[in-house]
């Protein structure tokens, strides 16, 4: 048997798939919809909707199937988030991959699989939308697109369930959503003895220039900063505007690393095609994650909060 592996995108991945906050929710159905409509056009014996996690795949939705769960190393889908196209087993007992797997040997004795990779709204594949039969059979070219038709279907659901943890205006996490994601990755580091650090950011001046430039200027200002952000950071950082003009931003795996990506932030910003973007001037505070001090996401915002404002004292304050 061969056991899926993991993306070099594994930890952005994880973070999309926990940002949505749907793993072991009741049944819904508007996803059940889509799992018996698949499961009647194709004639097939079950049907999934099935995300997968660390070590695990979890079915959000199930046809012809009682178990809720499978580990992740035995899992055909935890092999189908590898690529984009479709993934194919005609006959499951013939494949190298999977002859000797528990679920081709045993119930329900997998045969035909057929997975189509289903994204997140950050465009990682987050588990597939599959179909399962016991007798071995093959998928026509009319048949991958109708599959993959059901699967963007599967994706518009799960897209209308991120919005609400999505700032409508600059477009990156909302205090809701970055809450979720934090959440999880925070207990992710406690349990690895992973290091990481929070960047709380507010912007210097802001009112003024609300009240000098319109409120126009200042929501332009605000969806420009949340892009200094997204490119001054990496790309499984967590980024998020936490309200009014206050950011923050939370760095997993991450050992004074806030330090190069603030630096990275300062020059980025100079680039500015504009005067008033090019007086855009901020406050941080860094704060590392401390296991005993930090129990909770609010504390560890507190204490950047807390630190931001100390250095924000310190400083100069500049009008806009």
């Amino acid at each position: 048997m061969l056991k899926p592996t993991t993306s070099i995108d594994e930890t952005a991945r994880l973070l999309s798939l926990h940002s949505l906050r749907i793993m072991d929710t009741p049944a819904e159905e508007r996803f059940d919809r889509i799992t018996r409509m698949a499961k009647r056009m194709f004639g097939v014996e079950i049907c999934l909707i099935s995300l997968v996690d660390s070590g695990r795949q979890w079915f959000k939705s199930k046809q012809g199937l009682d178990a809720c769960e499978t580990p992740r190393e035995i899992s055909f889908c935890g092999h189908a988030i590898n690529a984009d196209e479709i993934l194919i087993v005609g006959d499951a007992s013939t494949d190298p991959r999977f002859l000797d797997n528990p679920l081709v040997t045993e119930a329900p004795f997998i045969r035909f699989y057929a997975g189509c990779p289903i994204r997140g709204p950050r465009g990682h594949r987050i588990g597939t939308l599959c179909l399962i039969d016991s007798k071995p059979r093959g998928l026509s070219l009319e048949d991958q697109e109708t599959l993959r038709d059901l699967a963007a279907m599967v994706e518009d659901e799960l897209q209308v369930a991120s919005q609400v943890t999505v700032d409508e205006l600059t477009k990156i996490a909302n205090r809701r959503g970055f809450n979720m994601v934090a959440r999880h990755m925070l207990s992710l580091c406690r349990r690895t003895d992973t290091d990481a650090e929070l960047v709380y950011f507010d912007l210097d001046g802001f009112k003024a220039l609300n009240d000098t430039h319109g409120h126009s200027a200042g929501d332009d200002m605000l969806s420009y900063f949340a892009g200094l952000l997204v490119k001054s950071f990496r790309t499984a950082d967590v980024i998020a505007r936490l309200g009014g003009d206050e950011f923050a931003v939370l760095m997993a795996a991450s050992q004074e690393a806030s330090e190069i990506a603030l630096a990275r932030l300062d020059k980025v910003a100079a680039d500015a095609d504009s005067s008033l973007k090019r007086r855009l001037k901020w406050s941080a505070g860094a704060v590392r994650f401390d296991q005993d001090r930090h129990d909770t996401v609010e504390r560890l915002l507190a204490d950047a909060d807390a630190q931001m404002y100390a250095n924000k004292k310190q400083r100069p304050q500049t009008a806009s």
